[in-house]
């Protein structure tokens, strides 16, 4: 097991996962925690992954209510997350449009999915979306990420541990 409850993805090295990264890291007591696998539904060669993620009480804004800013930060990792499953590019985000469908309740499960849609040299088009264990659509999100320049990503996966991470 990867987490509590949850079976290691193989394509996902568990030392991804020793850093302090507030949406996926191990290290930050106040984190999410986010998985990540990849998505069983989408063609491997597309990166597509997904996230399986229940609220905690303390990422709400609205009593009852995930914070919309929680709710972003679930989608843009795990956009971040499908350009390192499909090309192993690390970036930032240069630009993204969230479109808010519904309140989406504090309590119950939820699944991030997210895919790269276009590459371009170092422009990554990336779009997620959130559904309810109904897999009603809560919340959708594109994107546009820069993949950082090569002698950056070299430095920021060596910090990480990432370049040691066979393919």
């Amino acid at each position: 097991m990867d987490a509590p409850g949850r079976p290691a993805d193989p394509h996902f090295d568990p030392r991804q996962y020793d850093q302090v990264c507030f949406a996926c890291g191990d290290r930050n007591a106040h984190g999410l925690h986010m998985r990540f696998e990849r998505d069983p539904d989408a063609t491997p060669d597309s990166g597509a992954i997904l996230c399986r993620y229940r609220p905690r009480e303390a990422d709400q804004g609205f009593p009852g209510v995930l914070h919309g800013g929680v709710l972003v930060t679930l989608m843009d990792e795990s956009m971040a997350w499908a350009m390192w499953s499909r090309s192993r590019a690390l970036g930032v985000t240069a630009r993204m449009e969230t479109r808010y469908r519904r309140p989406v309740p504090s309590t119950g499960d939820l699944l991030i999915r997210a895919a790269v849609t276009t590459e371009r040299g170092r422009r990554l088009e990336v779009e997620a979306h959130v559904e309810d264990a109904e897999g009603q659509r809560l919340a959708e999100a594109s994107a546009l990420f820069l993949r950082l320049p090569p002698d950056e990503e070299a430095r920021v996966a060596s910090a990480l541990g990432w370049d040691a991470i066979p393919r």
